[in-house]
């Protein structure tokens, strides 16, 4: 991947999966536009770090699961770089309880920035990506939580479903404009996110021992997978979810 000259979108890319994701493609010469939510200390020291690989980087505080505001980071970008490369659609959020005890704004919060952030993003990215006239590339992080039953993630599991099927419909549809879309759905890996889990401890030990490669997923790994999906060598696979845990769902 040459990523001179070109401009790449991490949303949620301040830490995490994300962050690993931004720092490959900064190693590939590409100008990062870094989204995140809440925390500017933390995505002013991501910037900093990503600067020293010699690379510009714009960092844009939005919730993308906000229709409005998702247009404005877009225009936002247009402004700063007038083009956009890569869209990866990494941010995520959700409620973890028990189905029984969930509310509805605990199901629109996890659908609105886990689902519908992807559409929207999409839509306003498909635009940038075709003013440069070499299309583009969308990748979404997604989870099995999407096809596999999880202790309190009813919300965010169905979220991820609709994520990849989403993912599916973008493949087709934006394919003639010369955009292609992928997802990475990853095993259980230990990040900041995953303190928010009751069960935690549990998940870990028993992803651990289980998992047929003999260690957990990292961080490092989804990103490795995000980056084959971006570059030239997947040109030919679309609408799909990549799978990267280490074989534990191949198990019953």
């Amino acid at each position: 991947m040459n990523g001179k000259g070109k401009v790449a979108l991490v949303t949620g890319g301040t830490r995490g999966i994300g962050k690993a994701i931004a720092h490959k493609l900064a190693d590939q010469g590409y100008d990062l536009v870094i989204n995140y939510l809440r925390n500017r200390t933390a995505a002013k020291e991501t910037a900093t770090e990503l600067e020293a690989k010699g690379v510009r980087v714009h960092l844009v505080k939005a919730n993308v699961g906000d229709v409005a505001k998702i247009k404005e980071m877009f225009q936002e970008i247009d402004r700063e770089f007038g083009r956009l490369d890569i869209l990866v659609n990494n941010a995520a959020s959700g409620v973890l309880r028990p189905l029984m005890e969930l509310e509805e704004s605990h199901w629109d919060w996890t659908m609105e920035i886990n689902s519908k952030a992807l559409l929207f993003c999409a839509q306003e990215a498909a635009k940038l990506m075709q003013k440069s006239g070499e299309g583009g590339n969308i990748v979404s992080l997604s989870s099995l939580g999407s096809i596999r039953v999880f202790e309190n993630y009813t919300a965010v599991g169905v979220s991820k479903a609709a994520l990849e099927a989403l993912t599916r419909y973008l493949a087709v549809e934006l394919a003639p404009l010369k955009i292609r879309v992928n997802a990475v759905s990853g095993g259980v890996v230990d990040t900041d996110a995953l303190k928010h889990f009751p069960n935690r401890e549990e998940l870990l030990e028993g992803s651990s021992a289980r998992t047929p490669a003999g260690r957990m997923v990292e961080e490092e790994d989804l990103a490795n997978a995000v980056i084959f999906l971006l570059s030239d060598q997947s040109f030919m696979v679309r609408g799909q979810t990549l799978i990267v845990d280490g074989g534990i769902s191949l198990l019953v």
